[in-house]
């Protein structure tokens, strides 16, 4: 049988060996998918087309690597996880990530086919992802929408709209609300309404939260 011409270049990131080793040991072998060892080891040379992530949730040391891979732009990102909650499952669709595969689910077959979708531009997310996507972009949408009729300014689907950033930036500088109001000519109420917006927009706790997450994505 010919060895295809199209096969997908492919690197694995995984900080546990032994499910890296499970992922390799799917996708070595396939006749249309190349595994290529992971920067630095490949430094001046292009990029693999896709870069399977494995890992077991979205926490900051994940998301900081899922970044840093889609920094250039150049790679497709197939997710291979054990669990997402809503908060990081918007995080991933915001970072750009091409396919979900749930860990338990990552059969060989399964593996190559999201590669190769993701390689072609196609997105790849199980069925009960999609519906818990659509329903926390619906909730959002109606908040947007009685933000709007309020007369206030829509935020953006994801991450932080200017004026969040302003009142973050003044949160992050130890300023209480009557203090932030002054410094941006905004009413205290208006302060208080753009962090309970945000807060409840992005799942954040509290403002050392708040704080912690604009820090986080480059915001301040």
């Amino acid at each position: 049988m010919p060895v295809p011409t199209d096969r997908v270049t492919v690197t694995i990131h995984a900080t546990d060996p032994l499910g890296r080793a499970g992922v390799v040991s799917h996708l070595r072998d396939q006749p249309t998918v190349e595994v290529l060892p992971r920067l630095p080891e490949r430094d001046g040379l292009a990029p693999a087309a896709v870069a399977v992530m494995l890992v077991d949730r979205i926490d900051e040391h994940s998301a900081a690597e899922l970044r840093e891979v889609l920094r250039g732009g150049e790679q497709r990102v197939v997710l291979v996880a054990r669990e997402l909650r809503e908060p990081e499952l918007l995080s991933v669709v915001e970072f750009g990530v091409r396919a979900i595969v749930w860990r338990h689910q990552a059969t060989e077959d399964r593996l190559v086919k999201a590669v190769r979708q993701a390689a072609h531009g196609e997105c790849v997310m199980p069925p009960d992802l999609i519906g818990r996507v659509l329903g926390q972009v619906n909730r959002l949408r109606r908040s947007e929408k009685a933000a709007a009729c309020q007369g206030a300014a829509t935020p953006p689907l994801f991450g932080l709209a200017p004026r969040e950033t302003d009142v973050l930036r003044l949160v992050a500088e130890g300023l209480d609300t009557r203090q932030i109001a002054d410094k941006l000519a905004y009413s205290e109420r208006t302060v208080k309404n753009v962090l309970h917006g945000l807060m409840t927009r992005l799942r954040l706790n509290n403002r050392a939260h708040a704080v912690a997450y604009a820090m986080r994505e480059g915001y301040i």
